[in-house]
């Protein structure tokens, strides 16, 4: 059940990333105004690539370890970090400093990093994976 929720959940954290990545798009190449809504999607992005890692944690505990996992890990790690600092950057900024730009990079980066950290475990990014073993 853990491991599908967590395939399941890829979709809706690459969904949000691809969100993030065309409004922040749409924002900068547009010259529009920067908005909350374009904090709290990059804020749902990130919060999501929390909870499938806490999902991973407790797939990591329930079903055989491979090495193709260390990859995985830690390009899942990088992006998560990359989607969160870029936020809390962002967020912390005066709202008249505030941009579509670091938005736009960060996301892009992250999907990088999770793109390859599913490579990583010999699938393919948008490849079903539920019920199927290493």
């Amino acid at each position: 059940m853990l491991f599908a929720a967590h395939s399941g959940v890829r979709f809706l954290v690459l969904a949000a990333g691809l969100v993030v990545v065309a409004q922040a798009a749409a924002g900068l190449f547009g010259r529009r105004k920067y908005s909350n809504a374009m904090g709290k999607t990059a804020s749902v992005f990130a919060g999501l690539i929390h909870l499938q890692i806490v999902l991973g944690a407790a797939v990591l505990f329930t079903r055989p370890f491979y090495t193709g996992l260390l990859g995985h890990f830690f390009m899942m790690a990088a992006a998560a970090a990359v989607a969160q600092v870029t936020a809390s950057v962002v967020k912390r900024r005066p709202p008249e400093a505030r941009s579509h730009g670091p938005h736009l990079a960060g996301a892009t980066l992250a999907l990088l990093f999770m793109a390859m950290g599913i490579l990583a475990i010999g699938r393919g990014v948008l490849e079903s994976t539920a019920g199927t073993h290493p």
